[in-house]
C-alpha cells in the first residue's frame, strides 16, 4: 500500500486527541539508551556482580544489548492532568526565573546568608537555612547555564534557520494573514505615556506586588496609596 508523504502543498492536521507519536518516542528512547549503555561499558564505567557477572564479558554484554534492542520497548506517555497551562507554568520556573527570588532572602550578616526553603517531605512547610556566603554563591552558580548553552531551543517551523520562510508557508497554507504591525506614531504615543511624569526621562514599568509576607512592611508616600516594599 502506497503511503502519502508530506509535500508542503497542504496543511496536515493531526487526529483528534493526538498527543505525541508514542511508538516513535519508544524507538528513539530505546536507541539512545542502548547507545549510551554501550559507550559506558566501553569506558569501563559499568560493572556487574552476582548473577549478572557474566555480562562483564564483552561478547556476553554485546549479545544482551542486541537482544534488548530487538525488543519493543514501552514508553508511558500521556497528556498532563492539569493541561497546557500547568505545563507552561512548571517549565517557566526553569526558563524564565532565577535560582532563588529576592523575597526568599532573609538576611546577610557576618558573611552568612539566611534564606527560606520549602520542605516538601514535611507538608511543604517553609523553613530557614543559613549558609556561608561563599557556599551560597557556589550553589547559586550551579544554576547558571554554561556559555553558549541555549535555555530554549526552537525546532520545526520555529527553528531559527527557517522560521521566517516556514511561518509564511504555514500562513499561506492556512490562508491566515500575517499579524499587522503597530503604527510607529501609536508606538511613540504609547511610549510617551509610559514615561515618568516627574523626570520625563525614565520609563515606567508595570509590575505586581508579591503576596503578603512577614518581611514585607507597609510603606506610604505623601499623597500616595500605601504599598508593600521588601525590607530584606
Amino acid at each position: 500500500m502506497a503511503v502519502s508523504r508530506p509535500t508542503a502543498t497542504k496543511w496536515i492536521s493531526c487526529r483528534p486527541g493526538f498527543f505525541l507519536p508514542v511508538k516513535v518516542l519508544s524507538r528513539v528512547f530505546r536507541g539512545k539508551f542502548v547507545d549510551l549503555t554501550r559507550r559506558a561499558f566501553a569506558k569501563g564505567e559499568l560493572s556487574f556482580q552476582g548473577q549478572l557477572a557474566r555480562l562483564n564479558d564483552a561478547d556476553a554484554f554485546g549479545s544482551q544489548l542486541q537482544a534488548a534492542y530487538a525488543t519493543d520497548w514501552v514508553v508511558y506517555a500521556k497528556p498532563p492532568f492539569g493541561g497546557p497551562a500547568q505545563v507552561l507554568k512548571y517549565l517557566a520556573r526553569y526558563t524564565h526565573r532565577v535560582a532563588i527570588s529576592n523575597r526568599r532572602l532573609i538576611s546577610l550578616e557576618n558573611g552568612r546568608v539566611e534564606f527560606l526553603w520549602k520542605d516538601y517531605a514535611r507538608g511543604n512547610r517553609h523553613r530557614t537555612m543559613t549558609l556561608d556566603a561563599g557556599e551560597f554563591i557556589r550553589r547559586f552558580l550551579l544554576h547558571v547555564l554554561p556559555k553558549g548553552f541555549m535555555r530554549i531551543r526552537h525546532f520545526g517551523f520555529l527553528a531559527n534557520a527557517c522560521r521566517a520562510k516556514q511561518l509564511q508557508q504555514c500562513r499561506d497554507l492556512l490562508a491566515c494573514p500575517a499579524p499587522s504591525t503597530v503604527d510607529s506614531t501609536d508606538s511613540i504615543a504609547a511610549d510617551e505615556s509610559r514615561r515618568c511624569p516627574s523626570c520625563k526621562n525614565a520609563r515606567l514599568l508595570r509590575t505586581e506586588l508579591p503576596p503578603f509576607h512577614p518581611r514585607l512592611q507597609p510603606c506610604s508616600l505623601p499623597g500616595r496609596e500605601p504599598a508593600l516594599i521588601d525590607t530584606s
